[in-house]
C-alpha cells in the first residue's frame, strides 16, 4: 500500500461547541432556584493559575537535552492510520486534539499517514517524518504529539528529525491526569504512573560524555571505572524505583482506609451504585444532577479524576450512595488503569452500574466499547449494567434510536435541560437490591436506633404507634433481621 498523508487544519478549538462555563440552575429555570452543579468552588482555584501564551523558551534542537518538564504550548499532532474508516482516523485525531487543548496547548495542524503499520524507526516513516518537519517550521510549533505510545528509540529518532520536543498520547494523558489529580491518593497514583512510564525512557548525558570507561587507556580513570553519563543515570533509576515502591505502599494504606468505608456501607446493607463511562459524557453533571453534589463540571477531557461518593434516597425513602469515577478514553494508558485499580474497585463492588455515553459524539458505540474493555480489565465487566445516554438535547435522533436498539438496558437523559431524569430515578430504584425478609416487630420507644435504621436500611410496609411501642411490619435483610427477632410481635 503506498503511503499517502493528509494534513488537517486544527486551529478551531476542538472543545469549541460548548462554553467553557456550564449552565446553572437560574439559567434553566429549575425549580427552587438551585443550580444543578452546585457552587462549583474547584473552577476558581483551577484559573487562579492559567498558562500564558508565548513565553516559550524551547530550544530550537531538543536532542541533547536529558531531563525536559512536559510543557505544552504551540503543538502539531501525528497519526498513522492503520485501520478502521477515514472517519475513524479522524475521530481519533481530533479527540487527541480535545486532549491537547485541555493540558493547554495551542493546536496547529494535524497529519495523518496511511500505513499498514507504523515504522519501526520513526513511527510515520522517514519520508513523512521529513514532511512533518516541514510542517512544524511553517506552523511555528515548538511540540508534536503523536497519537499513539511511542518507543524510546521512535521519539528520540523522530526529535532527531523534526528537532523540536516530541511526546506521546501516554505522556499527554499523564500530564492532564497530574494537572487535576486533587486528593493525596489521586496525586499519588498519578505519580506513580508517571514514574513507570519515564523509567525505561531515561536518557544518558548525551554522546559528548564518556558513558563507558574500560581499562587504564580510558582517560587513567583506572580499570572498569565509569564515566558521569552512566553514573547519573543508574543514580535517577534507583531513586525512580526507591520512589515507587513508597507510592505502591502509601497507595496501598490508602486503599485500606478505602476498603474500611466501603465494608461499613455493605455491613448496613447500603446499596451502591457507581457512575462510569468515557471521559465529558457528562458524568460529574449526573452526580450534581442526582445528588446536588456540587462537583467540578467543565467542557474538558479528565476535569475531574478524584472519585466522589454521595449519598442518595429512591423515592420511597431507600439509601445509597452514588460514586462518580474517573473517566476513560480510547488506549487509556495501562499505567494509570495498575496506578488508579483501588479507586476503580468502587465500580467493581457496586450493586449496580450507569454507564453514561456522550449521544452527541460521532462514536458513541467506540465509547462504550473502550469503556468495556477497560471494566473488564478491573473486573468489573459482570457488575449489572445500565447505558444512560447523555446530552440527547444535543444528539441526533437517529443515534438516540440506534443506540436503544443495540444496548439491552439503555436510557436516553440530557444532564443540561433534566429530561429523563425522572425516568432514571425510576430505574435505579427497581434495578436495586431490595430487602427480602418479613417482619412484624414491636418496637419499644426507648429502641429509637431501631426504627430509624428499619426506615434507612429497610423497606417499611406499615408504621403505627401504640401504647407498649411503634408497631412496624417491613422488609429488611438478613443482618437487620437477626437483630430485631427479640422484638418479633
Amino acid at each position: 500500500m503506498t503511503p499517502r498523508s493528509d494534513i488537517f487544519d486544527f486551529r478551531a478549538a476542538a472543545l469549541a461547541e460548548e462554553t467553557a462555563t456550564p449552565r446553572t440552575g437560574g439559567d434553566l429555570g429549575l425549580q427552587d432556584g438551585q443550580g444543578f452543579d452546585g457552587d462549583q468552588y474547584d473552577r476558581e482555584e483551577r484559573a487562579a493559575l492559567r498558562r500564558v501564551a508565548g513565553l516559550s523558551t524551547e530550544l530550537e534542537d531538543v536532542t541533547e537535552v536529558e531531563y525536559r518538564q512536559l510543557r505544552l504550548e504551540r503543538v502539531v499532532l501525528a497519526a498513522v492510520w492503520t485501520e478502521g474508516t477515514a472517519e475513524d482516523a479522524d475521530n481519533s485525531l481530533r479527540e487527541l486534539a480535545a486532549l491537547a487543548e485541555t493540558a493547554g496547548s495551542t493546536v496547529l495542524a494535524g497529519l495523518v499517514q496511511r500505513r499498514d503499520r507504523p515504522d519501526t524507526g520513526t513511527y510515520l516513516g522517514s519520508g513523512k517524518a521529513q514532511e512533518l518537519r516541514d510542517v512544524v517550521i511553517a506552523e511555528g510549533a515548538d511540540t508534536v504529539i503523536c497519537d499513539t505510545e511511542l518507543t524510546p528509540s521512535q521519539r528520540r529518532a523522530l526529535e532527531d528529525v523534526v528537532k523540536v520536543k516530541v511526546i506521546d498520547r501516554t505522556a499527554l494523558i499523564l500530564d492532564i491526569f497530574a494537572q487535576h489529580a486533587k486528593s493525596k491518593e489521586g496525586k499519588a497514583q498519578v505519580e506513580l504512573a508517571q514514574l513507570q512510564y519515564l523509567l525505561p525512557r531515561l536518557r544518558g548525558w548525551g554522546e559528548s560524555m564518556s558513558r563507558q570507561a574500560g581499562g587504564q587507556a580510558a582517560g587513567g580513570q583506572g580499570m572498569g571505572s565509569r564515566g558521569p553519563g552512566e553514573t547519573k543515570i543508574e543514580l535517577d533509576r534507583r531513586r525512580i524505583n526507591t520512589r515507587m515502591a513508597k507510592l505502591r505502599r502509601e497507595i496501598k494504606e490508602m486503599k485500606t482506609s478505602r476498603d474500611t468505608r466501603r465494608l461499613s456501607r455493605k455491613a448496613h446493607e447500603v446499596p451502591s451504585v457507581a457512575i462510569a463511562g468515557y471521559t465529558n459524557a457528562g458524568k460529574s453533571s449526573l452526580l450534581n444532577r442526582l445528588t446536588g453534589a456540587g462537583v467540578l463540571v467543565e467542557n474538558q477531557l479528565f476535569a475531574t479524576l478524584d472519585p466522589t461518593v454521595r449519598r442518595a434516597e429512591t423515592e420511597d425513602g431507600r439509601l445509597y450512595t452514588l460514586a462518580d469515577t474517573v473517566g476513560f478514553v480510547r488506549q487509556l494508558p495501562t499505567q494509570l488503569v495498575e496506578a488508579f485499580r483501588s479507586t476503580l474497585e468502587e465500580v467493581a463492588d457496586a450493586d449496580l452500574l450507569l454507564h453514561v455515553v456522550d449521544g452527541s459524539h460521532p462514536d458513541p458505540e467506540g465509547q462504550i466499547s473502550a469503556v468495556r474493555a477497560v471494566l473488564a480489565d478491573v473486573d468489573a465487566a459482570d457488575v449489572k449494567e445500565v447505558v444512560v445516554v447523555n446530552k440527547a438535547d444535543a444528539a441526533d435522533p437517529e443515534v438516540l434510536d440506534r443506540l436503544r436498539r443495540h444496548e439491552k438496558h439503555c436510557i436516553v437523559v440530557s444532564a443540561r435541560t433534566g429530561a429523563g431524569l425522572a425516568e432514571l430515578r425510576a430505574l435505579i430504584a427497581d434495578e436495586l437490591p431490595r430487602p427480602d425478609i418479613d417482619v412484624e416487630v414491636l418496637l419499644p420507644y426507648d429502641r429509637g436506633d431501631l426504627v430509624s435504621r428499619l426506615h434507612e436500611e429497610a423497606e417499611v410496609l406499615s408504621s403505627e404507634h401504640t401504647e407498649r411501642g411503634t408497631h412496624v411490619k417491613a422488609r429488611v435483610h438478613p443482618e437487620l433481621a437477626s437483630e430485631l427477632a427479640d422484638f418479633a410481635a
